[in-house]
């Protein structure tokens, strides 16, 4: 069953309004993009046959680590054009997910845990603030895309060199990465 809040103006009323949503056991796919919500309470974890879930362009500054216990994310979990500075590390429980969109935010580094999402085919991280990648990165031995442009990327770790993926990042770093990164097609 699909829920779609998509630019519905949630706002500060959204913990109070949403908090009927999350006893909503039968949903598998959740769309509270553009809504102006900037608090996601833990109650979300409630939402066990949860597929996928957008929260993309809304004003969250974090959200709970409860959000990692929802292991039956498998499409998506968009959480990208928000205002987020860290990601937290229960995120790595997400090991079906196949799809993670971070970017846009306010991210200076990507929690170690994510080596652990093995089932992972596309991160996108683009316009944030990483200065590094996680050594465990290296370990989503199915990842195929990974969006990095706009951000502050040093260094990468030795592990990045065992994925097999397309790498979009800042032309910079075309040299760098041996001719990848030259940006999507088209």
């Amino acid at each position: 069953m699909t829920l779609n809040l998509w630019r519905q103006p949630l706002g500060p009323v959204a913990a109070e309004m949403l908090s009927t949503v999350w006893d909503r056991k039968e949903l598998t796919v959740l769309i509270l993009a553009e809504g102006a919500i900037s608090e996601l309470p833990p109650g979300i974890s409630r939402l066990s046959r949860l597929r996928t879930l957008d929260l993309g362009h809304n004003l969250l500054t974090e959200v709970p680590a409860e959000l990692g216990r929802l292991t039956g994310l498998r499409d998506f979990l968009y959480l990208h054009d928000n205002q987020l500075t860290a990601l937290p590390d229960s995120l790595g429980r997400l090991t079906q997910l196949r799809y993670l969109n971070v970017g846009e935010n306010r991210l200076t580094e990507l929690p170690s845990s994510i080596g652990k999402m093995a089932e992972l085919v596309e991160l996108r991280a683009q316009h944030n603030r990483l200065t590094a990648l996680p050594e465990s990165i290296g370990a989503l031995g199915q990842l195929r895309e990974l969006w990095l442009r706009g951000n502050r990327l040093t260094t990468l770790p030795a592990s990045f060199r065992a994925l097999l993926l397309d790498v979009w990042v800042r032309p910079s770093w075309v040299g760098v990465l041996g001719g990848w990164g030259e940006g999507p097609p088209g």
